[in-house]
């Protein structure tokens, strides 16, 4: 885990400019990965960039 740029729910949705029920949507349907930290989810931000390429090249 060292090294790893985790990001909140709250931080992706900004990023991606959509709603945190979005995020948690794609998480719930694992279109994107995340790990569950409590009752939290983050996102890492190598998982997020990989998300974002293959849903920008179709």
């Amino acid at each position: 885990m060292h090294g790893r740029n985790l990001l909140t729910v709250h931080e992706v949705a900004e990023a991606l400019k959509v709603k945190e029920t979005t995020i948690r949507t794609w998480i719930r349907d694992r279109r994107l990965r995340a790990i569950k930290m409590g009752k939290e989810y983050r996102v890492d931000a190598d998982d997020l960039e990989s998300f974002i390429q293959d849903h920008t090249n179709h």
